[in-house]
C-alpha cells in the first residue's frame, strides 16, 4: 500500500458511507465516491468540496462501465450502496434484486478488471433473521424479506468472486447503525431515521408493540473505523459483525429522545432482540465501539437541533 491510499467508496453520499469517506480523508487517503444520489445525499459530503483527495462521480452501480477509470489503481473498494428498508422491498422486490444483487455483481467484476487491493462489502445483519443471541458470523442464514435476501446474495457474490477469481473481499454484517445522516425517508426505514424524522416534525414517536423489543444500536463513527479496519488488514474472506455487543430497548431510546410516543401493533418478521457477538472482530481486527448510546443519542439532537 502507497503512504496515500486510493479508496473507492460506492454509495459514498449516503449515510454510513459519508462517514467513512470523513475517516479516509482524515487519514490522508485520495477518495473518489460513486453515488447516484438516490440513498445518498450529497449536501453530506458538503463539507469536503474543497478538498482536493475528494472526487465525486454521479454514477450508478447498476450501469457504470466495468472499464471505469474511478476503479483504476483503487486499493480499497468500500461496496456501501444499495437500496434498503423491509417493506418497500416486499413491495418492489426486483427492484432489490437489480441493485442489491445484480449492482454488487458489477462492482465485484470491475473491482476484478482493475485488480482491486481489497474490498470491503456493507452486508446487513438481517440476513439472520430472528436469530438466537447473541449472534455470531456462523448463526444460521434465514433472511425474512426481500432486502436480506438480497444483501446476502451481494454478500455471497463477492465471496463467489474472492473464491473463483481470488477478489480480496471482506463483509462486514451491520447491526442497528445510527448516527448524523441518519436517512429519515421512507416510513419503514430503521427505527433512527423514523424516529429523527417524526421529532424534527414535531409528532409523536411511533413505537412497535411494548417498546421492550431491544437493538443492537452502533454509532456511524464506530462502523466507519470498523471498515477500515477490513481495508488493512491482512485477512481476507472473512465476516465480521458489528455492533455495540449490548443491546438496548427501544423504550430507553424514546426517553432519551425525550418526545411523546404512540404504540402501533407489531409487524411479523422482525426479531424481538437484535445483539451482535463482536469477539471476533474484535479478537482479529483490534476494534470495538467507543461510542455509547447516550453520548450517540446526545450529539446526533446536536446536530439536528435547526
Amino acid at each position: 500500500m502507497s503512504n496515500q491510499p486510493v479508496a473507492l467508496v460506492t454509495g459514498g453520499a449516503g449515510f454510513i458511507g459519508s462517514h467513512i469517506v470523513d475517516l479516509l480523508l482524515e487519514q490522508g487517503s485520495q477518495v473518489r465516491v460513486l453515488d447516484n444520489l438516490t440513498g445518498g445525499r450529497l449536501q453530506n459530503l458538503e463539507h469536503h468540496k474543497a478538498n482536493p483527495l475528494l472526487t465525486f462521480h454521479n454514477l450508478d452501480i447498476t450501469t457504470v462501465e466495468l472499464n471505469h477509470p474511478i476503479f483504476g489503481d483503487v486499493d480499497w473498494l468500500f461496496h456501501m450502496a444499495g437500496i434498503g428498508d423491509i417493506v418497500p422491498s416486499i413491495e418492489r422486490p426486483l427492484d432489490y434484486f437489480h441493485t442489491n444483487a445484480f449492482g454488487t455483481a458489477r462492482i465485484a467484476e470491475a473491482a476484478r478488471n482493475a485488480n482491486v487491493k481489497r474490498v470491503v462489502y456493507a452486508a446487513s445483519s438481517s440476513c439472520y433473521g430472528i436469530a438466537a443471541v447473541p449472534t455470531n458470523e456462523l448463526a444460521p442464514i434465514d433472511p425474512q424479506y426481500p432486502y436480506a435476501l438480497t444483501k446476502y446474495i451481494g454478500e455471497q457474490t463477492l465471496f463467489h468472486w474472492h473464491q473463483v477469481y481470488g477478489l480480496p473481499v471482506n463483509s462486514i454484517r451491520i447491526f442497528n447503525a445510527y448516527g448524523p445522516r441518519s436517512r429519515t425517508s421512507g416510513a419503514y426505514g430503521a427505527v433512527f431515521g423514523v424516529f429523527l424524522r417524526q421529532k424534527l416534525a414535531g409528532k409523536p414517536l411511533t413505537v412497535v408493540g411494548d417498546g421492550m423489543q431491544s437493538r443492537d444500536f452502533v454509532y456511524a463513527t464506530d462502523v466507519a473505523r470498523a471498515f477500515v479496519a477490513a481495508a488493512v488488514t491482512d485477512k481476507v474472506g472473512e465476516i465480521y459483525n458489528i455492533g455495540c455487543g449490548s443491546p438496548r430497548t427501544i423504550d430507553d431510546l424514546t426517553k432519551m429522545l425525550a418526545s411523546e410516543i404512540v404504540r402501533i401493533p407489531e409487524r411479523p418478521g422482525e426479531p424481538k432482540c437484535t445483539w451482535a457477538d463482536i469477539s471476533k472482530i474484535t479478537r482479529e481486527l483490534g476494534w470495538k465501539p467507543v461510542v455509547t448510546l447516550e453520548e450517540g443519542v446526545k450529539e446526533l439532537l446536536q446536530q439536528i437541533s435547526y
